[in-house]
């Protein structure tokens, strides 16, 4: 399975179930690596970890427990 973006969302909506769900596990997969790489640049930024889960929608306590021990 290719790690193209465009490939893994056209699969994801197939018609048959597995391809779908291969594509959408690659994809849930992709999706965490790239936040873990922009809130690693955040933090290199200055950002504060209160800034950083507003951004994504959680509270400052789950991102911390989430990347701040990497």
């Amino acid at each position: 399975m290719t790690n193209d973006l465009a490939t893994l969302m056209r699969q994801a909506q197939d018609d048959d179930p597995v391809l779908a769900l291969h594509a959408t596990t690659a994809l849930r997969r992709e999706i965490e690596r790239l936040e873990a790489v922009q809130v690693r640049r955040a933090r290199v930024a200055g950002l504060a970890w209160a800034q950083i889960a507003d951004a994504i929608g959680v509270s400052k306590q789950a991102v911390h427990k989430k990347y701040g021990r990497r």
